[in-house]
């Protein structure tokens, strides 16, 4: 039984309200995770307003951090013509893991059995001077 919340809600994307509103905006471009960006009209600063739409949740950290300049006003041009090209060595930026099964677990966290390792020894406890 699945009920489409979409245009009600914006946590699960664009609601019909935003994507009335990006009538007449310009869609700039779009990323590796499918989120696409806007631009149009101006901000209180004078500058252009910028949008993104999520691919998926609405979830700032799964914005790439070429578009993240871009929506921050960081750089005036797009990131294809504004920035350098990614380095060799660069990964893929990754959106936030916490709260699922890919989170990192340090050792001793009781998802990973809640075994610290020992304490070596020299750790001294600090006591006031009287």
């Amino acid at each position: 039984m699945g009920i489409n919340l979409n245009p009600f809600t914006w946590w699960n994307g664009a609601s019909w309200g935003t994507m009335i509103g990006l009538r007449g905006k310009t869609r700039v471009g779009d990323d590796a995770l499918g989120n696409v960006y806007y631009e149009g009209g101006k901000d209180t600063n004078g500058n252009p307003r910028r949008w993104v739409i999520y691919a998926g949740a609405n979830d700032s950290s799964r914005v790439a951090p070429e578009w993240f300049s871009w929506l921050h006003h960081q750089v005036d041009d797009l990131p294809d013509r504004s920035l350098p090209a990614p380095r060799v060595w660069e990964k893929p930026a990754l959106p936030n893991l916490t709260g699922t099964t890919l989170a990192y677990r340090p050792p001793g966290a009781l998802e990973k059995g809640g075994r610290r390792a020992a304490a070596t020894g020299d750790y001294e406890a600090w006591t006031p001077e009287a």
